[in-house]
């Protein structure tokens, strides 16, 4: 056992897979078809390097940031991720306290594990909700009532999934399986980590889909809960649903899941308040293009009429630097901290974010701004950013 503090995402990855049974491990961490998008996300920020400035007066820089209307800490959102409450137990509620602590907003999954009420309950401050287009109207309309009464006013919806991305890592464990093979599988992992078992499988009952708890009554388990979500996802949904989720919404509704600039103007003339430059972590279609290399296209065709936020690939605070220098309002993540939160739970939340603040103002000095509004193309060497078209 090591002692040594976990200081990168890396290492949180390390630690999460140590205590998580590999079956969610590779849920958590894989991607679809042969993960090329998944890399390419990386790679990306990974490739941007930063133009260094000296005396300069940074003083005062400081992290804050708008999103969504509210006043953040740092220019960061903890991005809805299905399942993350097999990551610790009860972990979205635990992942919603350490984003409330740390002053950035939290987004509750359709298909988290943890229902809207129980976060509500534990957090008593507004959380933003994520919605995919069910087949059944009504209980869509159920789940926008849900979130409105329990004080959500930022819905992001997903608008990639017409049809689950097909990821060969799940295959392999029988996440994609019902059978007797795929529960072999995955007994025989959770078996290999009795202290998942023991915090998690028994300490965070109950393991089921909390939001969808009255859409599907007879559901005693995952593998119940997942089959409806299957067969609810909806291949016809079009920009006309958007208008009708538009009239059933009275909040701000940001649409997660935009790549091409076309598809940018269509959510501003939707109504769209906002969208999300993503390609599901590449977790959809294998060999969609980087974020990063979307970003300021977009950004540049409708970032003066909407707000553009980003995900995909963002593993520190350097990269939410390079998000915004690519014209992005703000960034969201989704595998760093459900690594952080699997490894050390809240806590690991916690320090995980105050880790990426700290970094992310330390790079701002270091580059001579002390505001995260300021943050520009300028900031980036142009040699290493041709290939993105600033």
């Amino acid at each position: 056992m090591s002692l040594a503090y976990p200081a990168t995402t890396a290492d949180w990855q390390r630690l999460a897979r140590r205590r998580l049974p590999r079956f969610y491990a590779d849920y958590i961490d894989g991607a679809a078809g042969e993960e090329r998008t998944l890399a390419a996300n990386v790679q990306a920020f990974a490739e941007l390097r930063l133009r260094q400035r000296v005396l300069v007066n940074v003083e005062h820089a400081s992290t804050q940031a708008t999103l969504a209307g509210e006043s953040c800490a740092l220019p960061l959102v903890l991005a809805p991720v299905g399942l993350a409450g097999m990551a610790a137990p009860r972990g979205e509620v635990l992942a919603a306290r350490a984003a409330r602590a740390a002053g950035v907003p939290f987004t509750l999954s359709t298909v988290g594990i943890c229902p809207l009420a129980e976060v509500t309950a534990a957090t008593h401050a507004p959380f933003w909700f994520q919605l995919y287009m069910l087949r059944d109207r009504g209980a869509v309309g159920a789940l926008l009532q849900d979130a409105w009464t329990s004080g959500c006013r930022t819905l992001v919806f997903t608008v990639d999934l017409p049809a689950t991305g097909l990821r060969w890592r799940d295959v392999r464990h029988g996440m994609a399986d019902a059978g007797a093979r795929a529960a072999l599988i995955k007994a025989l992992h959770v078996l290999a980590r009795p202290g998942w078992v023991r915090r998690v499988a028994v300490g965070g009952k109950p393991l089921t889909f909390g939001n969808l708890a009255a859409q599907v009554p007879g559901a005693r388990d995952l593998g119940a809960f997942k089959a409806w979500v299957d067969a609810q996802f909806d291949p016809s949904v079009s920009w006309r649903d958007i208008a009708w989720l538009r009239g059933q919404w009275k909040g701000r509704l940001l649409l997660k899941g935009i790549l091409t600039v076309d598809d940018a103007q269509a959510a501003v003339d939707a109504g769209a308040d906002g969208l999300i430059v993503s390609n599901h972590g590449g977790r959809q279609l294998d060999s969609a293009p980087a974020t990063a290399s979307v970003l300021p296209a977009i950004a540049q065709a409708v970032g003066e009429r909407t707000e553009v936020l980003v995900d995909g690939g963002i593993r520190s605070g350097v990269d939410v630097f390079k998000a915004l220098a690519l014209r992005a309002r703000g960034v969201l993540i989704g595998r760093p901290w459900v690594w952080a939160l699997a490894a050390e739970g809240e806590a690991g939340v916690r320090r995980l974010l105050a880790h990426w603040q700290r970094e992310l103002q330390t790079t701002m000095m270091l580059t001579g701004v002390t505001r995260v509004q300021d943050i520009s193309a300028d900031h980036l060497e142009r040699y290493f950013v041709n290939k993105i078209r600033l």
